[in-house]
């Protein structure tokens, strides 16, 4: 019989317990810890955990264990649930309950079922009982089926315990003590579950809506888009490898699983002021691009400047001059005109660094030529916009442009502060509003040192700098390769762009070759 000091010793272990149940985060582990928590509270040999389904119609397996046969599926176990142990329905196909099995009657009635022997007991069909054991050798005899009621009163769980032990070793009868020790822990679980799977619910809720937010970027800019999926990877591939550092001034940095989830959020909505970026500036594929490449319009120029040539050259021809002169005249300006139309048509494109020849150039045809518009006034060949644009030294943006692209950091910060975000989000804001800052403090938006920064909203400052050099799918570039990337990343390590250290771990963990493995294209993986 058990004595008070029995009795007192297992209250003591039920209290524990709660507390543990309490800090578990992973659901799985939850799962497991309960159905180990109701062993050792009952001495039970066995123990299986069900959840009911969605829809209520089935309990299914969730946590198997059953010490004497070493049977541990589901939890932290290698094994999952195998296919022999399907779901037990709560109804049958006419639409009765299902109450004559003992786990479906406790999810329907909200009863605890306590019963001495499974096979002398009345009233449960325990057939599937007697083939497990038939199969196995093993005797299932005495059995505690407890309700997990949540804090609505509504059934979520069953937790059976199958053979209680006494001191001896004997199977017995799970006694009162038993049954109330095990409902005040399935109580007990059932609140930590309805929490954990309330906390997770919102979780997926919340990365839900980043998906969308992600998803309207991408409907603007499939180029953005894609840049929103492949940052948030690189970044905690970098992440990863910080972690596992043993030297150097990272030696010391380590992750927990919260740290993570803080960064893949604030990787995920890195970009999302993007949302306010007019999408002819993210999309600018050519420097005259504006709804449309306005290089056509030049090519219009041109036609009237070569057929007023050609007007010249007919007239002189009339006026009484030298026809085989005028059709020289005329062939040179044909001549003049097509490399000119070439020309803008190549500067139009956009590169990493145009010359100042080239930028003269451009200013040169704007001079050469005239011509007269719709209303009959004559016109400079090229009007102000379009030489801003025509000389941009390199890309495709102007300087104004480059603001309104740079102002999407400004909004992302704006929009990310103005949330309430909880203790272990809360530096959320501070890591993806800084991967435009630099190491020397000549970034934006807010001009910050490196030391003013912390590791993880630098080391977003690299993946999105390194993606944006491989990425392939940009409308005014192609990818990089990996050398000419990696070269890049290396002087911008060397004049404080971006961290030394984080960058000295992301070359020597090959971080990037992990990165490349599975985002670039084959012709670009030359290293």
């Amino acid at each position: 019989m058990e004595t008070l000091d029995d009795l007192f010793r297992r209250l003591d272990q039920l209290n524990d317990i709660g507390a543990s149940l309490s800090d578990e985060r992973d659901l799985n582990l939850l799962l497991e810890k309960i159905v180990l928590a109701a062993k050792q509270i009952t001495r039970a040999d066995g123990g299986t955990l069900y959840l009911v389904s969605e829809d209520r119609r089935y309990l299914h397996f969730e946590i198997v264990r059953t010490d004497s046969l070493h049977i541990a599926f589901g939890g932290s176990s290698e094994h999952a649930i195998p296919g022999n142990f399907p779901d037990l329905p709560l109804y049958l196909a006419e639409g009765q309950p299902n109450d004559s099995m003992v786990a479906a009657y406790a999810a329907i009635t909200g009863k605890t079922v306590n019963i001495a022997d499974a096979y002398a007991a009345e009233g449960f069909d325990f057939s599937g009982t007697r083939g497990f054991d038939r199969h196995t050798g093993y005797r299932s005899q005495s059995f505690l089926t407890v309700p997990m009621k949540n804090h609505e009163g509504e059934v979520i769980g069953v937790l059976q315990l199958i053979n209680a032990i006494d001191g001896a070793g004997k199977v017995v009868e799970f006694s009162p003590a038993d049954q109330r020790l095990a409902e005040s822990l399935a109580s007990q679980a059932a609140v930590a579950l309805s929490n954990r799977q309330l906390v997770q619910q919102l979780e997926v809720l919340f990365e839900s809506f980043i998906k969308l937010i992600n998803t309207a970027i991408d409907e603007k800019s499939p180029y953005t888009g894609g840049h929103c999926h492949r940052v948030p990877e690189l970044t905690m591939m970098l992440a990863e490898a910080a972690d596992a550092s043993q030297e150097g001034p990272l030696a010391d940095f380590r992750l927990t699983e919260k740290d993570r989830y803080e960064l893949r959020i604030a990787a995920l909505l890195h970009d999302c002021g993007k949302v306010t970026t007019p999408v002819h500036v993210v999309d600018k594929a050519t420097k005259l691009q504006t709804l449309y490449d306005r290089i056509h319009l030049l090519d219009t120029r041109f036609e009237v400047i070569r057929r007023d040539a050609e007007v010249r050259r007919w007239q002189a021809i009339a006026a009484g001059s030298d026809p085989v002169e005028a059709e020289r005249a005329y062939a040179d300006d044909c001549q003049r005109i097509e490399l000119d139309r070439a020309f803008l048509r190549q500067a139009n494109i956009g590169c990493e660094k145009m010359s100042d020849q080239d930028i003269e150039r451009v200013r040169q045809i704007g001079r050469r030529y005239r011509w007269r518009n719709v209303e009959g006034e004559e016109s400079p060949f090229l009007c102000d916009d379009e030489l801003e644009n025509l000389t941009i030294r390199s890309g495709t943006l102007t300087h104004a442009e480059r603001e309104i692209i740079n102002h999407h950091i400004v909004a992302t910060i704006r929009m990310l502060e103005q949330l309430p975000w909880p203790k272990h989000l809360k530096n959320v804001p501070e890591y993806a509003g800084g991967h435009h800052e630099r190491m020397d403090g000549k970034g934006y938006p807010k001009g910050l040192k490196r030391e003013e920064m912390s590791w993880q909203a630098r080391m977003m400052g690299i993946a999105d700098i390194f993606e944006a050099l491989t990425a392939k799918d940009r409308p005014y570039k192609e990818g990089m390769t990996l050398s000419q990337a990696l070269s890049i990343l290396e002087n911008f390590s060397r004049n404080g762009h971006v961290d030394a250290d984080l960058h000295e771990v992301f070359v020597k963990s090959e971080v990037f070759r992990r990165y490349a493995g599975t985002f670039l294209k084959p012709h670009q993986l030359d290293c």
